[in-house]
């Protein structure tokens, strides 16, 4: 079967996300409902338009959903910001590099302290969580271990996370380069090669 080509997946993704079966986590077994859309990197921007068109159709009529989005660079910038650090970052970066810059905060945005103010932008009636901006904020987050703990926090409410790079049900290999690490408890949101009548 061929694979699918990234216009196929990004056009699966709104039936696949209004599907009934996926907003109450039916037909997962005891696994937490979280899902991960795969993509080269190089698509990047398409993702990123695709995405706010795909929010834009979730919350409006007929769909009517409420929909968080997550973007964990700018959750990192926030965090920066409520310190009032961020122009500090700005011109460290600028003047350092990123390595002297990834080295300087990466104290200031903890897993823990990511999680918090994910935590505080929920506000419980959420149906459907994406998760974005992961390339972006890498090496300072890393995906699998924003994952873990979110588990707890979001045990009943389907988490999307868009991930550049290949997850085949096991690993994470952030760009198709860099291993993130084992994750074995989200699913494949459209495989590369599933029919696309599946989701239409």
């Amino acid at each position: 079967m061929p694979a699918l080509t990234i216009n196929q997946r990004l056009d699966a993704l709104l039936p696949k996300l209004q599907d009934a079966r996926l907003l109450s986590n039916r037909g997962i077994g005891n696994e937490i409902g979280f899902y991960i859309f795969d993509y080269d990197a190089e698509y990047e921007p398409l993702v990123q338009q695709y995405v706010e068109r795909l929010k834009s159709q979730l919350m409006s009529p007929p769909c009517q959903l409420i929909v968080l989005e997550i973007n964990l660079y700018k959750t990192i910038l926030d965090i920066l910001a409520e310190r009032r650090l961020l122009e500090k970052a700005f011109d460290l970066e600028a003047n350092k590099g990123n390595a002297a810059l990834a080295k300087t905060i990466a104290p200031l945005v903890r897993p823990d302290q990511v999680i918090a103010h994910i935590q505080n932008q929920l506000q419980g009636n959420e149906q459907l969580v994406l998760m974005t901006g992961v390339g972006a904020s890498w090496p300072l987050l890393r995906s699998h271990t924003i994952l873990n703990n979110l588990h707890p926090i979001l045990d009943k409410i389907p988490l999307v996370m868009f991930f550049p790079g290949s997850y085949d049900g096991h690993e994470l290999h952030l760009f198709n380069t860099f291993k993130d690490d084992n994750y074995y408890r989200a699913f494949p949101l459209i495989p590369h090669n599933s029919p696309v009548y599946e989701y239409c």
